[in-house]
């Protein structure tokens, strides 16, 4: 069977599906509810390893197709289609669903998308990736020892500027270590699979047979 998505969800009225960044979860959302809740039906989906949606269930490299196929249900679900808005990497999934699901997307809002294999792809290297090719690099090789408080360290101080982590309450800083642990996985996604307008009819996850939870 395939994996079911943890998603919150208030309001009525035309669905607006939520996709949130790295290091975070549906959460991210709860002010845009409460803005929208009113006049929409918000929904916010975790993704894989984040909050309360099961964990990446194989050992393949996990690609943005994948995490769109998580969500494809609550976009199934709605017959006049979903105002998508993603942030960071939610926002590379939300471009991805729109590509293979056009017909099911009646907008698309997304800030900060990372899909740092498009700049790859129209810039060679050295590029403007270059920082947070070396915060995965750091983060990863923290990973491989055991650190994980060291991978959250070299992810949050790249995005956030250095120090933040030690800054955060210690309260809070758990749950981010924990989703830091998706480092690698995140980096496979976004530095190697573009979500282009050349890949909208590659539906190549759909022959792949459906996987056991």
């Amino acid at each position: 069977m395939p994996a079911t998505p943890y998603a919150r969800e208030a309001g009525q009225g035309p669905t607006v599906l939520c996709l949130h960044s790295n290091a975070s979860h549906s959460g991210q959302w709860r002010g845009l509810m409460d803005r929208l809740a009113d006049r929409f039906r918000v929904v916010a989906v975790d993704s894989y390893g984040a909050g309360k949606s099961p964990d990446w269930p194989s050992d393949r490299e996990i690609r943005l197709a994948d995490e769109v196929e998580l969500i494809e249900p609550l976009l199934a679900c709605v017959p006049d289609g979903v105002h998508l808005v993603g942030h960071s990497y939610g926002a590379a999934v939300a471009l991805k669903a729109a590509l293979m699901h056009p017909t099911r997307v009646r907008s698309l809002s997304v800030y900060e998308p990372t899909i740092f294999a498009l700049v790859d792809r129209d810039s060679p290297r050295p590029n403007a990736t270059e920082g947070i090719q070396q915060a995965v690099r750091d983060g990863v090789a923290c990973l491989e020892r055991g650190d994980a408080q060291g991978a959250a360290r070299a992810f949050i101080d790249f995005w956030m500027g250095e120090g933040s982590f030690d800054r955060t309450p210690v309260d809070r800083r758990g749950p981010i270590v924990e989703a830091c642990r998706n480092l690698r996985r995140w980096a496979y996604a976004l530095m190697t699979e573009p979500a282009s307008a050349s890949q909208r009819t590659r539906r190549c996850w759909s022959s792949r047979p459906r996987r056991s939870s």
